[in-house]
């Protein structure tokens, strides 16, 4: 096994006034050279956006993107004409290929949104590029982890991602283990605490804290109190 320890207070900070972020890995004007990535996992924002405003129009290219808001709505629309509101429950992928324009505002004039923007590697370049949005409000996540993000088109439950990626959360009870077995001997995990605390791999992690762990087959984790877990299995290279 081997692991890196990602604190929450450790990782990059930007307030804007409109907007307040916590980079886990090295991003705008951001960089530190030993969090450029994890595996194919090259971007992890914490986002915070005031009410009426947001991200004007932006290209992207040759990247998978994915947005979890945590609380309020998130107002996306781009070049592909594509227009949409992403409720908190709902999670959402864009996937950049040959190049994409997009804008992502608050969905509310009163209420700030907050979300997570998550970028992966993906397999190929140049792909045609193209848009999924798909609630998990109805997944079952009590003390088990629910696939949100998969690479395989048979999983009606998740959004389709061009990689061999899997994103999964959990809702997990005080004092409950839980297992992940992964999908291949080539694949790390990114266990990101959203709420709570649990203990992984002999550390111990808070809120927004973050273990990558690699080189293993499964892992256990253990909630030391309620706890809610995004949990981002990825190829490493």
């Amino acid at each position: 096994m081997q692991k890196i320890i990602h604190k929450s207070e450790k990782r990059g900070h930007v307030d804007f006034g409109w907007l307040k972020s916590a980079h886990s890995f090295s991003f705008g004007n951001y960089f530190d050279q030993d969090k450029v990535n994890f595996g194919a996992l090259r971007v992890l924002n914490d986002d915070f956006v005031e009410a009426g405003n947001g991200f004007g129009r932006h290209p992207h290219d040759n990247m998978e993107i994915v947005s979890i808001p945590l609380a309020g709505v998130l107002a996306h629309q781009d070049s592909m004409g594509t227009s949409r509101d992403i409720q908190t429950g709902d999670v959402q992928i864009m996937s950049a290929g040959t190049g994409v324009t997009h804008s992502e505002f608050n969905g509310s004039k009163v209420d700030p949104v907050k979300f997570l923007q998550i970028w992966v590697i993906p397999s190929e370049r140049q792909l045609t590029p193209s848009y999924d949005q798909k609630s998990y409000l109805d997944l079952d996540r009590k003390n088990k982890f629910a696939t949100i993000v998969s690479p395989n088109t048979a999983d009606a439950q998740a959004v389709f991602i061009n990689q061999d990626a899997y994103f999964n959360l959990a809702d997990i009870e005080v004092d409950t283990t839980v297992n992940y077995q992964l999908h291949s001997e080539a694949n790390g995990v990114y266990v990101f605490v959203l709420e709570g605390a649990i203990e992984i791999a002999g550390e111990k992690l808070n809120r927004r804290d973050a273990v990558g762990i690699w080189e293993i087959n499964e892992i256990d984790m253990l909630s030391t109190s309620d706890a809610q877990v995004l949990l981002i299995e990825v190829p490493m290279f």
